[in-house]
Order: structure tokens, then sequence, then C-alpha cells
């Protein structure tokens, strides 16, 4: 009997609201809670704006993405859908891509966690609280897909809250005077200092292309939906909702941070969550937001442990790496790839506590190293945009009934394809996001050279394998 057909397959166990809160959780990170000041410096409150254009760049990339997994819902959807539709390099980059990403966000996460802990325990080492959450979330993930859905459903959860009782406190303060002496703030402050487009065109493409780093990980559903307990309707509830929750808890949280303070004087305030909950007289604002980035970097890491280990899950099934990887436990868990992933994790906080001890640069070259993962971040957009398109031409028959099709196809593809692409550039024309761009391009072009370094090696092995039975 084939192999193939013997081995388990992963569990179908994620409900359609595990699905969305591992999508939000995967998005909704540290980054809004403490960078959204850096987008707001190069365009002002219009970044408003370019908060919501590429959301709604996202929106088209998941509508193209449930249009496919409607029809074929598998782990790592997007890869096998750059294999199947574009070609097999593609597929390769896409998994190692993905891997790379979130090994990279899950490193980069994990040494946040320190740093937030030392906030209520100053003397104890932050390599070490790194340590402790590394094992708590691998044990999460090896217990089963249920037990990590469930952990990241209450970590979105937390972060979720939050965002909304700012919005909600927001607007009491800007339309009702709310910790202002009942004196409405109003909407003044969008165009007060500097006008609306305080950066002009570029200043606000420049914002653009920090702000597809915020919205990375949306993808994440294209991972779950193997596991997903009715794939078809949970996946068709989870786009329709998911993208647009997204939008206002970014949007609206960026509306209300630009309304209540000068866009010029953020800088200066610190994180403008904790600035907001303090203006109300809410005690204990620093300790309240402190506690939720916290639980964002933990999900944030939980979220890369998860994903990540499905990709290299995939990797391994397909032959393309360790067939050990493809292997799963009793709870129907890929625990090898799992493993290897938290190992890869524990490795770079190991490397950056050694550098951080010996080496005052190592900072910038953590800050690298991060960075790197934006350009293969995007990878998956790419590929779900292009692969749609011949996707529709195999598949006509699925179309005539499909109840989810891409809508304004292929006009809305070739859109979103160029408004990407046009924000890359700018990426590579700004110097802030220049490093970052070149390395990914760096790690992408290594990625490929290994894929036909590989099918090489591949090729030589069944030509010596043939000239060998021929000698019989």
């Amino acid at each position: 009997m084939d192999k193939k057909t013997v081995e388990p397959t992963l569990k179908r166990s994620l409900t359609s609201n595990q699905m969305q809160m591992i999508a939000l959780g995967g998005t909704i990170g540290v980054g809004l809670f403490l960078g959204s000041t850096a987008t707001i410096k190069w365009t002002g409150p219009s970044v408003l704006l370019a908060y919501a254009f590429v959301g709604f760049l996202l929106y088209l990339v998941m509508r193209a993405l449930g249009e496919m997994i409607y029809v074929n819902p598998t782990t790592g959807s997007f890869a096998d859908y750059a294999s199947h539709y574009i070609h097999p390099v593609v597929g390769y980059l896409t998994k190692w891509s993905n891997v790379f990403q979130f090994v990279v966000v899950g490193i980069s996460e994990v040494i946040a966690v320190g740093q937030y802990l030392s906030y209520w325990w100053p003397n104890v080492p932050q390599w070490l609280a790194g340590v402790v959450v590394i094992i708590m979330l691998t044990l999460a993930n090896l217990a089963s897909a249920r037990a990590y859905g469930t952990l990241e459903f209450y970590f979105a959860m937390i972060k979720v809250v939050t965002i909304i009782i700012m919005i909600v406190i927001g607007i009491l303060v800007i339309f009702f005077g709310l910790g202002n002496h009942w004196h409405a703030i109003g909407l003044s402050n969008l165009w007060a200092h500097g006008g609306f487009f305080t950066g002009g065109v570029k200043g606000f493409i420049f914002a653009m292309s920090v702000v597809v780093g915020s919205y990375q990980g949306i993808e994440l559903l294209g991972i779950t939906a193997g596991e997903a307990a009715n794939p078809k309707h949970a996946i068709v509830a989870a786009v329709k909702s998911i993208v647009w929750r997204i939008l206002i808890f970014y949007v609206g949280a960026i509306f209300v941070i630009v309304t209540i303070f000068p866009w010029n004087q953020l800088s200066a305030l610190g994180s403008p969550f904790v600035e907001t909950f303090s203006k109300v007289g809410i005690a204990g604002a620093a300790g309240i937001i402190n506690f939720v980035v916290l639980t964002a970097a933990m999900s944030g890491a939980n979220s890369g442990i998860y994903s990540s280990s499905r990709m290299l899950y995939k990797l391994g099934h397909d032959d393309e790496t360790w067939r050990g990887f493809s292997k799963l436990s009793r709870h129907y868990v890929p625990r090898r790839a799992t493993l290897a992933i938290s190992a890869g994790i524990f490795i770079g906080l190991t490397l950056n506590t050694l550098l951080a001890n010996y080496s005052h640069a190592s900072a910038n070259l953590f800050v690298i190293v991060y960075s790197s993962s934006v350009l293969p971040g995007m990878v998956p957009w790419f590929v779900i945009l292009i692969a749609e398109l011949r996707f529709r031409k195999v598949h006509p028959d699925a179309m005539a009934e499909h109840p989810f099709k891409m809508p304004w196809y292929p006009f809305s593809n070739y859109f979103t394809i160029a408004a990407l692409l046009i924000i890359l550039v700018f990426m590579f024309l700004n110097p802030d996001t220049r490093l970052s761009v070149s390395v990914g391009i760096v790690v992408l072009v290594l990625l490929t050279l290994l894929y036909y370094v590989r099918l090489w090696r591949n090729k030589k092995n069944v030509e010596a394998k043939e000239g060998s039975s021929e000698d019989f």
C-alpha cells in the first residue's frame, strides 16, 4: 500500500471565530500600540487614508484567497496555489518566505516580551522571560490546533477589547469633552497643524510603505484552512468579517490618536494609547497598556510558531525538506516542525542576548534582521493575486455556481498588484525602509538559488541511479 495513503492528516478542529481571532492576532500587533507614531510622521493626519487604502488592497487579496480556498481548502493554501497555478519555484519561495518571516517575527516578539515584563520585574533577566514564553507557547502548540486556537482567541480578545474601549473613550473626548472639562476637542487637529496631507504625495506613499508591514499576517487564514472544522462556511465568514474588523480597529484607533493629539507632538508623548487612557483619569494607564502590549507580543509569537510550523510541515510533506517535519503526533500536530520553529526562535533569542552583552551595535543588527521579513511577508499577497488569475481559467465550472467570487475580476487583481509594486518601489526610495527591502531581496534570491541547486542535485541523483541500474 502507498505510504502516503495511510499517513495521518491535520485535524479539522478550528472554528470560524478562532480563525478570525488568529488572523486578527497575527495582524493587530505591537506596531499599532507602540509604532503608530512612525507612520504618522510621514504624512500627518492623512495616515488615516493610508491605513484605509492599504486595508482595501488587503480586502481584495483576501477575497481572491477566499475564492480559491472555497474550492480547495488546504493547509498553507496559497503556497499550493503558487506551485500549481504559477510555478513550483514560486511555491517553494512562498513556503520558505513564510517560515523565515514568522521565525524572525517570533524572535522579535519574544525579545519584546522580556522588555515588557521588566516593567513589573526589573530584576528578572529579559532572556529568562523569553525562554519561559517560548516553552509556554510551544506546549500550547504541541497540545492541539484547538488549544492553540483557544489561546490565540483570548490573546486577540484582549487587544480587540482594548482598542474598542480606546475608540469609545476617544469619541467621548473628541465630541463631548470627557477628560477635558467637558470642552469638546473637535476635529481641528486633523488640519490645524500644516494641513491634512503634511508630507505631500511622497510622504503619503512613504507612510503606506510602513503601513503594509502592519497588515502582514492577515493571510494566516490561508494557513488555518486545512484545520477548519467547516472550511467552506468558516472561510467565507472569516474573510467577510476579518478585513472590516481590522479596518475599523486600525482606522478607528488612528482617527482617535490624530484627532485628540496634534500629529507633530506625538513623538514626544510616548504611547498614544497610554496618553489617551491617562487623559480621562484612568489610573495605572501605563500598566494597563503594558499588559495589553505584552499579550500582543505573545500573540505575535504564538501565531509565528503556528504559521511557520504548518509551512515547515508542508515543505516536509512535499519532499522539499526533511520528510520528518511532515510527521504528526497523536494529537494531529506537526510536532517536529513545531519544535524546530521553537528552536529557531530560541537560537535567535540566544544570539540577540549574546550580542547585546558584547556589542552596542546589536540593536541595529536586530532591526536589520527583523525588517528583512517585510518583503518576504508580502510574497503571499502577490502569489494570491497572480494565482487567482490562472485559477479562474482552470476552474470555469466551479465559477459558474461560486457564491464568493473575487469582485471586479480581473481589474481588481491588476490594480492591487500595481499598487503593491508602487509601494515597494517607494520603500526602496525611502532611506528608512531601503535596507529592509534590500535584505529581503537578498533572502528571496538566496531561496531561489537554493531551489535550483536542490533541483540540480535531485536530477543528478536520479541520473546516477538510472546509470547504476543499467549496469546490471
